[in-house]
C-alpha cells in the first residue's frame, strides 16, 4: 500500500486502462459499486505478411489518452484515486528514451514470424532451460524471440537510449512522462526472459537471445505505486499509477479467484483458462504454461497454470471482416441459434497456429464437413462451438497434469453473453460454469490491484464481496453426445496441424 493516505468516499473510483488486442477501453470502477463509466477506441491491425501481426504503438497510446481523458472528464479528476493498467500480453515495443519514438511497429502476441527460430532453439537443446526458468514453451507467442527479431532486423541502436517493453511498459513510460521504465511480474513472466522462481530477468536467457538487460524495464509487484501521471503526459497530472497486470492475470484477479483451485476462462480475442495453484511455483506441466498470477505490495505471490487458446473472439471478427458472413458481432448468437446444430461442420480457427495443449505454430485454419446444405448459419455456429471445444481441450490437459478437477469455472469476456455457448461449455466440461454480473473482469482486476495499493479497497475480502453472480450453467448428466462431438472435433484439429510446415 502507498504511504499516501487515500480519502475514500462513495464517489471514489479507480480508472483501469484496458489496452487490448483490437482497442483500448478506459473504465472507472467506483468503490460504491455504481455502474461503471467507460470509453473505447479501436486501433488498426496490420498484417504485412502471412502470419505477421503488428500494431502502431503510438496509435495505442493515442487511444489510451483519448479514452482516459474522456472518463476522467466525466467522473471528475477529484474522484480518481488511481490508475490501473491491463494489457495484451507478449506484444513488444522498442523505442528511444530521448525521443519517445518507437522503432517501427509493435510485434503482436499473435505474430508467428519467429516460429523457425523457436524450432532452432529447441533443436539446439534450450527447451529445458526455458521450461525450468520461465514455465513457458519455445513458441513465437512469447516476447523473447520478438525482441530478438526486432534487434536483428530493424536499424535499432543498442545503447543506453534503447527501451524495450511490452504494452504496459509503453503506457507507464508515457503516463509518467518518461520517468518510469517498468513492468510488473505478470507481464515479465510472459516474455520468455524472466525467471519466475528467482523473480528476476534471466541472464542466461537474455544472453541466449542477445537481449540487453539494461534495455528491459524494472520489474515491480502487480499492486503497488509505479509512479504518477506527469504534466507532459497529455492526461491529468498527479494520478498514481498503482496496479498493472497482463490481461489474463487481471481477469483472474477480477474474478476474485484468490484461492488455489479456483479457475476462470476469458472469451476475448483468444481464450485463456487460468487455474490458481497457490504460492509455490509448480514444476513445468506438459501442454500447459506456468505463470505468475500476481504479486501484491506485501510480497504475497500467486502462481497459475494457464492454457492459451489463440483465436476465439477473433474468429467472430473474421466472420464479420474476413468473409462477410455477419455485419455485426452481435448477430453471431442469433444466427448460430437459428440452426439446431452445425450440420456436421467443424471450424478449427488456427489462423495463427494452435496454442495449448498442442503448441503447433504451423497449424492453420480449417473448415471440414461442408456439404451442399451448409449455410452461413452452420459455419457461424461451428465457430461458436469451437470456443467450447478448445476450452475443453485445455481443461482436459490441465486436469490430467494437475490431478485437480475443475468443478467450477468462472467466465467472462465478450462471447460469454451467449447463454447457449456457455451451456455447451458446461456440457463439454462436465462442470458448472458461472458468469458474473460484471463481465469486464480484466478491467476490474486492474482497478482492484491499483485500488488495493492505494487503500480504496482495504483487503482481498473486500474485493471478494463485490463479486456477484449473473447466471449458472449446469452440465447435462448424459455425456454421450458431447463426447462424440468432441471426438469429431479432435479429428478436425488433426487435419489443421502442421499445414504451414513447408
Amino acid at each position: 500500500m502507498s504511504d499516501t493516505v487515500t480519502t475514500v468516499s462513495n464517489d471514489t473510483c479507480v480508472v483501469a486502462i484496458d489496452a487490448g488486442t483490437t482497442g483500448v477501453r478506459s473504465r472507472a470502477v467506483f468503490v460504491d459499486g455504481r455502474p461503471a463509466v467507460s470509453a473505447y477506441r479501436e486501433f488498426a491491425q496490420h498484417f504485412p505478411q502471412p502470419g505477421w501481426v503488428e500494431h502502431d504503438a503510438e496509435e495505442i497510446w493515442a487511444a489510451a489518452v483519448a479514452t482516459l481523458c474522456e472518463v476522467v472528464d466525466e467522473v471528475g479528476r477529484e474522484s480518481v484515486a488511481a490508475i490501473g493498467i491491463t494489457n495484451q500480453r507478449e506484444t513488444v515495443v522498442a523505442w528511444s528514451r530521448s525521443t519517445g519514438v518507437p522503432y517501427g511497429n509493435a510485434i503482436v502476441w499473435q505474430d508467428r514470424r519467429t516460429a523457425a527460430r523457436c524450432d532452432q532453439l529447441a533443436d539446439e537443446g534450450h527447451l529445458d532451460l526455458v521450461r525450468s526458468q520461465t514455465g513457458l514453451v519455445l513458441d513465437p507467442y512469447f516476447s523473447g524471440t520478438k525482441f530478438e527479431w526486432m534487434l536483428h532486423h530493424r536499424d535499432i541502436p543498442v545503447d543506453a537510449d534503447l527501451a524495450l517493453g511490452t504494452i504496459d511498459t509503453w503506457l507507464i513510460w508515457h503516463l509518467t512522462g518518461g520517468s518510469v521504465h517498468a513492468t510488473d511480474v505478470t507481464n515479465a513472466s510472459r516474455t520468455m526472459l524472466y525467471d519466475i522462481v528467482e523473480r528476476r530477468w534471466s541472464p542466461e536467457l537474455c544472453a541466449l537471445l542477445d537481449i540487453p538487460i539494461a534495455a528491459l524495464p524494472e520489474v515491480h509487484p502487480s499492486s503497488g505505486r509505479f509512479g504518477v501521471t506527469a504534466e507532459t503526459s497529455a492526461v491529468p497530472a498527479g494520478i498514481p499509477v498503482s496496479g498493472v497486470a497482463g490481461d489474463q492475470q487481471a481477469a483472474l484477479f477480477g474474478q476474485a479467484c484468490f484461492e488455489p483451485g479456483m479457475a476462470k476462462n476469458t472469451y476475448g480475442t483468444g481464450s485463456f483458462v487460468l487455474l490458481n495453484v497457490g504460492s509455490t511455483c509448480p514444476a513445468p506441466t506438459p501442454g500447459m504454461l506456468t505463470t505468475i498470477a500476481w504479486e501484491l505490495a506485501d510480497g504475497t505471490v500467486a502462481y497459475a497454470l494457464e492454457g492459451a487458446i489463440f483465436v476465439t473472439g477473433a474468429a467472430i471478427q473474421w466472420l464479420r471482416d474476413g468473409i462477410n458472413i455477419i455485419d455485426d458481432a452481435a448477430q453471431t448468437g442469433p444466427l448460430a441459434q437459428s440452426v439446431q446444430d452445425s450440420g456436421g461442420v467443424y471450424v478449427v480457427p488456427a489462423f495463427t497456429g494452435l496454442g495449448s495443449p498442442w503448441w503447433d505454430p504451423y497449424a492453420r485454419g480449417t473448415i471440414v464437413g461442408i456439404t451442399r446444405g451448409t449455410t452461413r448459419a452452420h459455419i457461424t455456429r461451428a465457430v461458436v462451438e469451437a470456443m467450447a471445444y478448445q476450452t475443453r481441450d485445455v481443461v482436459d490437459a490441465m486436469v490430467a497434469a494437475s490431478g485437480t478437477p475443475i468443478t467450477d469455472l468462472r467466465v467472462d469476456g465478450g462471447a460469454s453473453v451467449m447463454d447457449f455457448m456457455l451451456q455447451m461449455q458446461a456440457d463439454q466440461l462436465g462442470a458448472t460454469v458461472r458468469r458474473p454480473v460484471d463481465q469486464e473482469t480484466t478491467a476490474l482486476g486492474a482497478a482492484f490491484l491499483a485500488g488495493l495499493a492505494e487503500g480504496v479497497w482495504p483487503d482481498l475480502d473486500a474485493i471478494q464481496s463485490t463479486w456477484q453472480l449473473d447466471a449458472t450453467f449446469e452440465p447435462e448428466p448424459d455425456r454421450t453426445f458431447t463426447d462424440l462431438a468432441h471426438a469429431q472435433w479432435l479429428r478436425a484439429v488433426e487435419r489443421s496441424r502442421g499445414w504451414a510446415t513447408d
